[in-house]
């Protein structure tokens, strides 16, 4: 049985704040800040140069992933660390559409994130190929439709703005069965749901750690490749550490064996070092615990909102097999509203054009969160004061 109450603890949670935006960036593990400042003051300061064979950084993106592998049902060596989520989708996608080459069909949906859609619109205008986007409910049907011509589906599995959660299981089969492969983004699903890629028989799969994981701020993305196709993808994007020997100084590329190719550029060896203590948190952590207060919470948190805001819609799936661990609800002046809610010490966020979204993280978020938040919605809504001139002016990041 999984202690929420030992988890909560091991994160900074500023006083009189309910935090509810974990899904775009979590809040900082208490460890975080001693294992940076001796990372620095230990490694860099004394070690420089050297430390990247003596303190093991050359090594830290896989020694990483193998520790955020469990998390998602992948095992070890299977996951690598690095560079940021829209390069780890270019190097996937484009791996997976490399092989199959006579097909020229990327499939998405248009609940996935914008940035995965631009990056796949300019992958397929280089390589010729074509980005087809219908909307999520109508992703099965799409697959059997395009058939033969469809190379890879490219999916988030749980929708940045709804919640919707994909049948990972079930589209992966079904996109098999059209002899096409497929590329899952685990972006709101890592940290927050039961992800089990080796059991959905996915291909590809990356995502970010700086929501559900705890990264922080700009925190490396990770990759995962099927062993299957471990030695058989062919990213475009060829980096210097995905060489298989890096310090030969090769004219030539020459790819590394299973997921080192996937790596590009330098890691970010003190963002790493941070995640690597956030990580430390889930080593006590069960799965299915994390899902059953996730659901628990979310629950809670629909049946109150709706129970006393009666100005609110209901912007997630109702089923919570069929829901992330994120809820929104639509308001014609949602961002006035968020604002609001901010002011009053309740911390979520907006998604254009009317979505107040709420992220509960089970590590940290617990029912006590649920009712103050309920409580203080509900006073902002019945009395008005979310209409005040400085809620209606726009932030830079919403």
């Amino acid at each position: 049985m999984t202690d929420f109450t030992r988890t909560r603890r091991a994160f900074h949670l500023p006083q009189g704040i309910t935090y509810l935006d974990g899904n775009s960036l979590g809040p900082m593990p208490v460890a975080a800040r001693d294992r940076v400042a001796g990372m620095m003051r230990d490694e860099w300061s004394e070690l420089l140069i050297t430390g990247w064979n003596k303190a093991g950084w050359y090594a830290q993106p896989r020694r990483v992933g193998d520790r955020l592998a469990r998390l998602i049902g992948a095992g070890p060596g299977e996951v690598v660390m690095g560079d940021t989520l829209s390069i780890k989708v270019f190097q996937a996608v484009s791996a997976a559409r490399a092989m199959r080459p006579d097909r020229r069909v990327i499939l998405s949906d248009s609940g996935n994130f914008p940035s995965d859609l631009y990056v796949a619109q300019g992958l397929a205008r280089a390589v010729g190929a074509e980005l087809r986007v219908v909307a999520p409910e109508e992703v099965a049907e799409a697959i059997d439709h395009i058939g033969a011509d469809l190379a890879v589906l490219m999916i988030t599995e749980v929708d940045y703005r709804t919640g919707r959660r994909h049948d990972m299981a079930a589209l992966t089969a079904r996109a098999h069965r059209a002899g096409a492969l497929t590329v899952w983004d685990l972006a709101h699903s890592a940290g927050a749901v039961d992800v089990d890629l080796t059991g959905a028989d996915a291909d590809f799969a990356v995502g970010c750690t700086y929501k559900y994981l705890n990264g922080g701020p700009g925190a490396p993305a990770f990759i995962w490749i099927h062993p299957r196709h471990a030695d058989a993808a062919q990213p475009i994007l060829q980096g210097w550490m995905g060489h298989a020997e890096p310090f030969a100084f090769d004219l030539d590329y020459r790819p590394a064996p299973g997921i080192e190719r996937m790596r590009v550029g330098t890691p970010p060896v003190i963002a790493m070092t941070a995640l690597d203590a956030a990580l430390d948190v889930w080593d006590e952590v069960s799965l299915a615990d994390l899902r059953a207060r996730s659901i628990q919470l979310t629950e809670a948190f629909i049946a109150g909102v709706e129970a006393n805001c009666p100005g609110l819609v209901l912007n997630s799936p109702r089923d919570p097999a069929l829901r992330g661990s994120q809820v929104g609800f639509r308001h014609p002046q949602g961002y006035a509203v968020m604002q609001a809610l901010i002011a009053e010490g309740v911390i979520g966020d907006f998604r254009a054009p009317d979505v107040l979204r709420f992220g509960f993280a089970p590590l940290y978020n617990d029912l006590e969160d649920v009712n103050r938040s309920v409580d203080i919605l509900a006073r902002i809504l019945r009395e008005g004061s979310w209409d005040r001139e400085n809620f209606h002016q726009k932030a830079a990041v919403t």
